[in-house]
């Protein structure tokens, strides 16, 4: 998938300040929804497409000369087509849509014209954002529509037009409601300058260790994920730092793309803040955000195990040694100069752990950001974000409940910021910061709404592919032919999950490319004995990994373009470091107890699960990178990689022959080694 970049129309022009505009209404209004007034769903999905279609057709002109190139009459023609279609239901919603039958009242010319209206300005717009692949995506999906089934026309448009099973279905609501808030608490981190937090707290941990910019690389991206949702804008954020660092101590060009890559990439399935899918995945299973991201905890951190072991052995392999300490920032020095732009993730995940739901944590996170954008110093900023949460207890307590409540959350949220400004006034130091401050809240707006509008697309579009796998029935052809196909071997069915995932990744977003497994591919590996929750993770991560699959890998390209390295040495490397990645889904299909789906009172299964699936992880990037406690040799890798592949399939037999193996290798090579050193000091004598 290639998202095209904008243009940037002239400064001063009508364009330019339509797009600020535009981008400050839209953020504005999705926490005026979220805070104070939810609209209801219909409406607030057409809204919230009205606001998305308008700023794509401003930023992505037909016609692209440069760099700011504005757009022309043609473009606004559209952008006023589009409008109408999402404004026609805002008008029409309650005296008329409200009251339809979608099942027996016809819909009038009126309703065609703007049905076929929408489909075309939605995947035109999606082209111009997205590229080709996931507007002929859903061509091909309305072509077998209507070449080979024998649905009256009318029924379409009642189902992609005038229902929410179409194009403002489930999806664009989580565009909405979820995505959106989201994304605009990214921009505010990045603004309160988490971004030199993040590189600076992984140069203090890892720097100064073996093959440590690699290490580095591997930790900071898992940071940036919390605010980057996209794993191509990771590495161009984290690259230009990391890649030249580990050129400079001695890694290859084309490993150190890889590993920005894979951890960039990584970024989406790191929890708190995941990827936009893993929002949709909570909506299709009618679970709160917050469970997700529980079953997402161990998954990805094995995914980050096996990264972070795998720069390791190369580096020992290499004989590489880190970067000077003078070099790195002390741990202490960091923590105390910017530990406090942790706390909106603080915030975040507190919120959402007493019971919060998510847009209400990530409104409070915004809200929390807001002191450390206009107040620089912790001793002023630290105590208005810790009132946050005594704010958030006094609610609770006068509303009477044991959960945090939305009215408290608002209330709260709303009284920091209006500290926050307040303070600002007040403080001689701060006075010259309000000013910038403002442009920073202003910019983090814009930029928020910006960076969601290829997520809302995608949703509108997915949409109609749901819309037209729900009205034909193709979804459940699809999963009997798995069946059929896979003649109920559940690895069969697992590898073609994966096979079309990583397939439907390469040529459109995450999102849609999760919403079509879900609704072709899951359901037959779910009748297969797959819980449903391990079923949609499992599409979810290959419907990622497709970004460091060659050959088409956008996370490798980006990162390979930095480090000038070869295109498919970098792929290759990418699929090598990632291994785990490719392995931890098919573990957790068959071991659910890795996503911590375990029976009350088991948790000792989980435990048991994650340890050995860890420790298979590390062996598993031994054998691929030939080191253990030594270099090894063929065999030794090779006893690695049998221990690693027991250690991962689930059993106590196969995990104690497994521990066995790893432990008889690492006494093996300790011996082995001390001989060595041994007989190297008997010879200096």
């Amino acid at each position: 998938m290639t998202e095209v970049a904008p243009t940037a129309p002239p400064a001063r022009s009508w364009a330019a300040y339509a797009i600020v505009l535009g981008g400050v209404a839209m953020s504005l209004f999705h926490i005026y929804a979220i805070a104070i007034a939810p609209p209801e769903a219909f409406p607030f999905r057409a809204a919230h497409l009205a606001f998305a279609i308008a700023l794509v057709f401003l930023l992505f002109p037909l016609v692209r000369t440069g760099a700011r190139a504005r757009p022309r009459w043609w473009d606004v023609v559209a952008l006023l087509l589009a409008l109408a279609t999402c404004v026609y239901i805002l008008v029409l919603y309650k005296p008329y849509i409200f009251e339809r039958d979608p099942f027996v009242d016809t819909p009038d010319l009126h309703d065609k014209v703007m049905a076929v209206l929408c489909v075309v300005m939605v995947l035109e717009a999606t082209r111009r954002i997205l590229g080709w692949a996931l507007p002929i995506t859903v061509a091909l999906f309305l072509g077998y529509a209507f070449a080979f089934t024998n649905i009256e026309f009318w029924k379409y448009v009642n189902q992609l037009y005038l229902t929410t099973q179409g194009i403002f279905g489930q999806t664009l609501g989580v565009s909405a409601g979820y995505v959106l808030i989201f994304v605009l608490f990214g921009s505010f981190m990045e603004r309160a300058g988490t971004g030199q937090l993040f590189m600076d707290f992984a140069l203090s941990l890892t720097g100064h260790t073996a093959g440590g910019p690699g290490k580095v690389a591997v930790v900071s991206s898992s940071l940036f994920g919390t605010i980057s949702g996209s794993a191509v804008a990771n590495v161009m954020i984290d690259g230009p730092i990391t890649i030249p660092l580990m050129k400079r101590t001695g890694f290859p060009a084309h490993f150190g793309a890889a590993v920005e890559a894979v951890a960039s990439t990584g970024g989406q399935i790191m929890p708190p803040i995941m990827g936009a899918a893993a929002f949709v995945m909570a909506e299709f299973l009618n679970v709160p955000y917050f469970q997700v991201v529980v079953w997402a905890i161990v998954p990805a951190l094995l995914y980050y195990v096996a990264c972070f072991a795998a720069v390791h052995f190369q580096a020992k392999r290499q004989g590489l040694k880190g970067l000077p300490r003078e070099e790195c920032p002390r741990l202490w020095r960091v923590l105390g100069e910017r530990g406090h732009l942790f706390l909106p993730i603080v915030v975040i995940l507190v919120i959402m752990f007493t019971g919060s739901s998510a847009p209400l944590a990530a409104l409070a996170a915004t809200a929390s950001c807001v002191p450390l954008i206009f107040l620089r110093g912790p001793m002023i900023a630290v105590p208005l974000v810790a009132a946050l949460g005594v704010l958030v207890a006094i609610g609770m307590r006068s509303l009477g409940g044991f959960e945090v409540s939305g009215p408290a959350v608002v209330w709260a949220s709303a009284t920091l910021v209006g500290a926050t400004l307040l303070a600002a006034l007040v403080q001689a130091p701060a006075r010259g910061r309000l000013g910038h401050g403002a442009v920073l809240v202003v910019e983090a707006l814009v930029d928020g709404a910006k960076n969601a509008l290829s997520v809302a697309l995608a949703c509108a579009a997915a949409g109609i592919i749901i819309g037209v796998i729900e009205l034909t029935g193709l979804g459940i052809t699809f999963t009997q032919f798995v069946l059929v196909l896979a003649q109920d071997a559940l690895l069969l069915a697992l590898v073609v999950t994966a096979a079309a995932g990583i397939v439907l990744g390469m040529g459109m977003p995450t999102t849609p490319a999760y919403i079509i497994m879900v609704s072709l591919l899951v359901p037959a590996i779910a009748k297969l004995g797959v819980p449903i929750p391990a079923a949609h993770m499992f599409a979810f991560y290959f419907a990622i990994l497709s970004a460091i699959t060659p050959p088409v890998a956008l996370a490798v390209y980006a990162a390979a373009s930095l480090a000038k390295a070869d295109l498919w040495k970098t792929g290759w490397a990418a699929v090598r470091i990632g291994a785990a990645g490719f392995i931890v889904p098919f573990m957790f299909a068959y071991e659910p107890a890795l996503m911590l789906i375990v029976k009350p009172g088991q948790w000792h299964e989980a435990v048991i699960a994650a340890a050995t699936a860890t420790i298979g992880c590390v062996a598993l990037a031994g054998g691929l990178y030939g080191y253990f406690v030594r270099a090894c040799a063929l065999w030794e890798r090779a006893v690695l990689l049998a221990g690693a592949f027991l250690l991962i399939k689930p059993g106590w037999i196969t995990d104690l022959v497994g521990l066995g193996l790893l432990a008889g290798l690492a006494a093996f090579q300790m011996l082995g080694r001390g001989r060595a050193a041994a007989d190297s000091q008997a010879v200096a004598r």
